[in-house]
């Protein structure tokens, strides 16, 4: 079966779905349309081992039979290995082809993970201050576009997946930049490097709220620096302004937590640091995150972080299934928000 591609998509990350198991046939009971996951590059490193390719090659074969359209993100571990060199930049990009090229199911390649954060990408400022960041993102992203282009031509470049929020102060100890301040430096990029068309398809973003207990569809002030679901329009445009052009949006990670309930407290370790809520509120806010995103234009779709929720509890519990694979209570009512989604406004 051949995921459709111009339906609204709705899809989760899980990188669980990587190893065999009834994930897969869980997500599409539960309605959904895609599947995110992840391919790690290392420095030195300029195609994926043998047995990544195989994972990758059994997850999008498992994932596609079931009709699930599969969104892979390339990035580096952290701010370590950030590649800034242009040798470094040359063995990400060889690696990400080498990846479409291997597998062929593979038609959505996202590159990076919120370079507007210091937690993957440093520097981020310069020793004036100085956006640096985006510059050096934007010459990564071009030069896996021009590699991933030539290799397999179909396969759709998303650039950004930018964080939400940052602080854009170059003397705190977390260097950290809005997405409107880094928008803006990866259109200053785009002008000086000469290009005529954007080296990306589409702009993926991940619009979380602060804290899950934060309604999806509250606006942020137009001075805030951050951007979320509800402020769209501000998005759209810091987009278009960037590279001159409209492009499509896809909010490729957004979640909310769920606190766990005593029976299962069992399964997860550690100390809850988040806000999370009950799980009558997650489907809720599901739904209103859901059914704005649907409607707003030019946005493609929406993938949760994550399907399943992540057994310590200093990662997400953002799933509607429990670490063990057991269905939260409001299971019914989120498939019945995606499939409502995937319909379209």
């Amino acid at each position: 079966m051949a995921p459709a591609d111009d339906r609204f998509v709705v899809g989760a990350v899980d990188d669980a779905a990587r190893h065999p198991g009834p994930m897969l046939d869980q997500l599409a009971d539960a309605g959904f349309g895609a599947l995110g996951i992840t391919s790690y590059w290392d420095p030195g490193r300029a195609a994926p081992t043998e047995e990544e390719r195989r994972v990758l090659r059994d997850t999008t074969a498992r994932a596609t039979a079931r009709g699930l359209r599969v969104f892979l993100a390339v990035f580096h571990r952290g701010s370590r290995t950030t590649p800034l060199t242009p040798a470094a930049r040359r063995e990400f990009s060889s690696y990400a082809a080498a990846v479409v090229r291997d597998v062929p199911a593979i038609r959505d390649l996202i590159v990076g993970n919120e370079p507007n954060l210091n937690r993957f990408w440093l520097p981020q400022f310069g020793p004036n201050g100085e956006n640096v960041a985006s510059g050096a993102y934007f010459a990564l992203l071009a030069a896996v576009h021009d590699a991933v282009k030539a290799a397999a031509p179909r396969v759709r470049i998303w650039g950004g997946a930018l964080g939400p929020r940052g602080g854009d102060r170059p003397a705190s100890s977390r260097h950290t930049q809005s997405p409107q301040r880094f928008l803006d430096g990866l259109g200053a990029a785009y002008r000086a490097s000469g290009r005529t068309t954007p080296p990306l398809d589409g702009f993926a973003f991940h619009p979380y709220p602060a804290s899950s207990r934060i309604p999806p569809d509250r606006p942020h002030p137009p001075a805030a620096k951050v951007l979320g679901l509800a402020d769209h329009a501000r998005l759209r445009s810091l987009v278009r302004d960037a590279f001159g052009r409209d492009l499509p949006l896809l909010y490729s990670e957004f979640g909310v937590e769920t606190v766990i309930p005593a029976a299962k407290r069992h399964l997860y370790e550690g100390t809850e640091p988040a806000q999370p809520v009950d799980e009558d509120t997650q489907a809720d806010y599901y739904r209103r995150a859901l059914e704005l995103a649907s409607c707003q234009q030019n946005v493609v779709g929406m993938l949760l972080f994550h399907s399943h929720d992540e057994p310590f509890l200093t990662g997400f519990q953002s799933g509607v299934y429990y670490v063990d694979g057991t269905p939260k209570s409001n299971l019914a009512a989120v498939r019945r928000a995606i499939l409502a989604a995937r319909d379209g406004c």
